[in-house]
């Protein structure tokens, strides 16, 4: 058997994915990278792989598992194995699962992922104001009668902030928050549905939020999305008092 198949030794050099990937999984990455690969391009074939870095088929399956896992490399239909094109999107379940089952308590956990958020978007708001199209203000707009018809419903309100922030230079700013929503919602019923008048200062503060953007005011802009996620704190630590 190979060496780099009984894990009694280290074969391939230290990567940054060292903690992440196995031996294998690594020198496939170093492979892609040593010849220059980018998203879309193919991928080599197993056996390609197999006699570049000696190992038998199922290892290198195994490998390839690992990194499709991950959104390294995915397969395209009719064309293969190709480079794919990570996203933050992959930290989604294991947030998630460490949300719903953390020692420390749901709750705990939501204001950890809250304080997160509020840390990204209030910077990132400051800088949208005076930047964002009109036909994505109008949309902000639309969205908020929405919250105005009907009982406050948690994906309108995902649906507000991801299409702010698809304004944003930096794909990862949308990712990010996403995969923290995706991990505040599944928590999120441990938290009481909000009330009356509390649904009307969640939709007065997301309209601060458009009108702040809409006259360039960063400062105002700030303001409001640190007024939004004060009521959420308010609501998380109403719903911490209220635990037995």
């Amino acid at each position: 058997m190979r060496a780099a198949e009984t894990g009694a030794s280290e074969p391939y050099p230290s990567t940054p994915y060292s903690s992440t990937l196995g031996p294998l999984s690594r020198r496939i990455l170093d492979l892609i990278r040593e010849r220059g690969l980018r998203s879309g391009d193919p991928m080599p074939t197993e056996v390609e792989l197999i006699d570049v870095l000696a190992v038998s088929r199922n290892s290198v399956r195994e490998a390839l598992r690992s990194l499709r896992t991950l959104g390294i490399i995915e397969v395209r239909h009719g064309y293969g194995t190709v480079v794919g094109e990570p996203s933050l999107h992959v930290l989604s379940p294991s947030l998630v699962f460490r949300t719903v089952t953390t020692t420390s308590g749901v709750l705990d956990e939501l204001r950890n992922l809250v304080e997160i958020r509020e840390l990204i978007e209030t910077g990132v708001v400051e800088r949208l104001a005076g930047t964002v199209p009109e036909s994505t203000l109008d949309a902000l707009d639309e969205l908020c009668d929405t919250m105005a018809r009907s009982p406050l419903d948690p994906e309108t309100d995902r649906a507000f902030h991801r299409r702010l922030y698809a304004e944003v230079d930096n794909p990862l700013v949308g990712q990010l928050i996403d995969v923290f929503w995706d991990a505040y919602h599944a928590g999120g019923a441990a938290l009481d549905a909000p009330k009356g008048s509390e649904t009307a200062q969640t939709l007065r503060r997301h309209r601060a939020i458009v009108a702040a953007l809409r006259s360039g005011d960063g400062t105002a802009a700030r303001s409001a999305m640190t007024d939004h996620f004060a009521e959420i704190k308010r609501r998380l630590d109403a719903a911490c008092s209220a635990a037995p």
